[in-house]
């Protein structure tokens, strides 16, 4: 399958269905949570697949999707911290916070994968007028 919408990246899709997964843990996070690491752990999250997008928007130069894409691996990486403090603050259980971190490890190595080869991704440069 040729892959013509950013949506159809596997990198886009685990991105999105991880962030939905940590908006669903998080509701149960304490109250007193809510404007600092809930709110952290969300904008991470949703900034992966956000990135993704942006750097596939800005593929017909590879430095620019190169860049976007190392945005999108800063956030997973910022999002499995945020993970970890939430296993050590007792809101999330071990077992998931494993799972979370592993997700996110997958989106991380489709990541750096297509930042080591971004040739197949990139579109063709326009002729200058």
């Amino acid at each position: 399958m040729k892959i013509t919408h950013h949506w159809q990246l596997d990198a886009y899709k685990l991105s999105v269905e991880a962030a939905m997964q940590v908006f669903e843990f998080t509701k149960r996070f304490p109250r007193e949570e809510m404007y600092s690491l809930t709110d952290q752990i969300r904008r991470s999250s949703r900034s992966v697949s956000g990135h993704i997008t942006e750097g596939w928007r800005r593929r017909r130069y590879e430095a620019a999707f190169c860049d976007k894409l190392n945005g999108s691996e800063a956030e997973a990486a910022e999002t499995q911290s945020w993970l970890e403090y939430s296993v050590r603050c007792g809101y999330l259980p071990a077992k998931d916070g494993r799972q979370f971190h592993r997700a996110y490890d997958r989106i991380l190595g489709k990541l750096v994968k297509m930042q080591s080869s971004p040739k197949p991704w990139l579109l063709p440069r326009l002729p200058r007028a």
